[in-house]
């Protein structure tokens, strides 16, 4: 799964840190997120996308493999 945190991130002027921070987990969590070394559970996933004021699917995305 693929997702668009680190540009939501950027767009909305915020660190790993205050996103963490925001939705209750640490900021190594956003990271391996990001990397793509972590599937975020569901509530995490609505948490993030609710921090963004986006939908889930504009966030986070199946890949072929998926």
């Amino acid at each position: 799964m693929k997702n668009s945190i680190k540009v939501e991130r950027a767009r909305h002027n915020m660190t790993q840190q205050d996103l963490a921070e925001s939705v209750g987990v640490s900021r190594q969590t956003i990271n391996s997120i990001e990397a793509g070394k972590y599937v975020p559970s569901t509530v995490l996933a609505l948490k993030i996308a609710r921090r963004f004021q986006i939908a889930l699917e504009e966030i986070f995305q199946l890949e072929e493999n998926d």
